[in-house]
């Protein structure tokens, strides 16, 4: 791909470009994985270094009791991995009606009855035992270090932690570990988590068993039962990741690869599945034409992805079906280049997230997401080892006939998404978006800037980015044109100007293959919406 390097955007980075590489949104986060490739490890080490720190210093956005997704090349294969928990044993729909009223929708949205089991843990377990090369104690002991020394509160995690502060004060564990002060720390204060440490050497010397069949799934129990809930150390020895063979889509000659359901990966490869049949590249890049036909696609793919997609047990069609080139045709054809609408779904049986990436000059690389789900997920931390844990139950309906319907040991709706790109077979990048519903958006949104108009990787992920809500409803971020906004407007868009581009529109890593990994190597990005770094040797 030949990029224009001259960035039309405000920014405050530059591509980063080098032989081994690590991007996500903490300096400390990006530099330990670099630690680990400087040892001897290679991506799937660093990934794993990198992962257990962000638990640390991003706690706003996830926690040694999230979920997380991995796509990874091994140098000459894409490999998936689903590290989503399960819902515990207890949940039924008559569970959740007795304890909050016949016309609840959905499980609570924070506390102990949010929480199903944490994936995140496994996942490293399961990525270091099948691709590492350290030992996994060694990936640890950055994580160690800086849960027990501490670190200074960067600027956007700072914003995010005392904006949290009043909502989740009250919930079980959440003041012990998170108010320090009785409050949440200031930018520039030191912040040390020694519960968290003591859960990262157990980990460490267990190689994670502790965390699943040990000290701290007990803890877990226990502290669950305490506080009302059911999670029980039985449902944390019963779960275990799962990998599975990514699903893509081609777009100009590449290959997007995403993670199939219960995840939202398959809303990006709809809307650029759509997308495709129009010539999205002779439109100006920021035109309000451009903006429109991918705001279109975006919501064609929503109105099918929250119709349909469920743990894959319980859904009705297929992720072929819901990818079917017909299909995908017959809906591009209910876009209007004039107006916008509110699609609804189709039929396809006729046709507070952090995100890394590494990469190392053999050529291994790895797109991971983990997450606990809202900001600070459930609001609950289990205080012997600084468990917060995901509130990812609240992905689940209530709904009979919903296939999304939760049921003992199910695992719900996901938004998390770790994406790769191939062209011909061959590795091209690995990349991410965080962000709620943003992250499919920000998938296609980064791909056609980079694909269909040639922008480089950070040029591409500072553009200004809007979001489909529900609707005709639209957000977009203050730095978008002016007259592109008053444009949407005027075809129909209920458009919000944001200025919290945080919240609302995510934050992107990318690491892209410049040719030979150990001559030419990777030109990378992180995102200037998070304190985030790309750091490389």
């Amino acid at each position: 791909m030949n990029f224009d390097f001259n960035n039309p955007y405000l920014s405050t980075r530059l591509p980063v470009f080098a032989r081994n590489v690590v991007s996500t949104s903490h300096p400390l986060a990006a530099q330990a994985g670099l630690r680990i490739l400087q040892q001897g490890g290679n991506a799937v080490d660093a990934a794993v270094a990198t992962a257990a720190v962000m638990t640390l210093v991003e706690p706003v956005s996830n926690g040694l009791g999230s979920d997380a997704f991995c796509i990874l090349w091994d140098g000459k294969k894409l490999h998936g991995l689903n590290a989503s928990g399960c819902s515990p044993q207890a949940w039924t729909p008559d569970y959740f009606r007795k304890k909050y009223g016949a016309d609840a929708a959905t499980p609570p949205q924070r506390g102990i009855d949010s929480v199903t089991v944490p994936g995140a843990v496994g996942s490293w377990m399961a990525l270091s035992e099948r691709f590492g090369k350290l030992p996994f104690a060694d990936l640890m002991a950055p994580a160690i270090e800086v849960a027990e020394r501490g670190y200074l509160m960067p600027v956007v995690v700072q914003e995010k932690w005392a904006a949290a502060t009043p909502l989740l004060q009250s919930q079980p564990g959440f003041a012990q570990s998170f108010l320090p002060w009785g409050r949440a720390p200031k930018v520039g204060e030191l912040f040390k988590f020694p519960s968290a440490a003591r859960a990262l050497k157990a980990i460490a010397l267990t190689r994670g068993e502790a965390f699943y069949r040990g000290e701290i799934a007990q803890a877990l129990e226990k502290f669950s039962a305490e506080h009302g809930g059911s999670l029980k150390a039985s449902d944390m020895a019963a779960w275990k990741p799962e990998w599975v063979e990514p699903i893509a889509r081609n777009y100009r000659g590449h290959t997007l690869h995403e993670i199939p359901p219960n995840g939202q990966g398959i809303a990006a490869l709809i809307a650029l599945g759509i997308l495709d049949k129009f010539d999205v590249g002779s439109l100006p890049v920021d035109s309000v034409a451009s903006q429109h036909l991918q705001i279109e696609a975006m919501k064609l793919a929503f109105a099918d992805v929250y119709r349909y997609v469920a743990d894959p047990s319980s859904m009705e069609v297929t992720p072929a079906q819901m990818l079917d080139d017909a299909y995908l045709a017959s809906r591009a054809k209910l876009i209007d280049v004039n107006k916008a609408q509110d699609f609804k779904a189709g039929n396809p049986v006729k046709g507070g997230t952090i995100y890394l990436t590494a990469a190392d000059e053999s050529g291994m690389m790895v797109s991971f997401i983990q997450s606990n789900y809202m900001g600070f997920g459930s609001g609950c931390v289990e205080p012997t080892f600084g468990i917060s844990l995901q509130n990812r139950g609240h992905g689940f309906s209530l709904k009979d006939g919903s296939p999304n319907q939760v049921a003992p040991g199910k695992r719900p709706f996901h938004t998390i998404i770790p994406a790769f790109l191939t062209k011909d077979g061959q590795p091209v990048m690995s990349f991410g978006v965080m962000g709620g519903n943003m992250q499919p958006q920000g998938h296609m949104q980064t791909l056609v800037r980079m694909l269909d108009y040639g922008q480089n990787p950070q040029a591409a992920c500072d553009a200004p980015r809007w979001r489909f809500n529900a609707g005709l409803e639209i957000n977009v971020e203050a730095a978008m044109k002016g007259d592109t906004v008053a444009g949407l407007k005027a075809l129909g868009h209920q458009v919000e100007v944001i200025n919290d581009s945080y919240q609302d529109f995510g934050a992107g890593q990318f690491i892209w293959r410049a040719g030979d990994p150990s001559v030419e190597g990777y030109v990378a990005a992180s995102d200037a919406r998070r304190d985030g770094q790309a750091a490389g040797y």
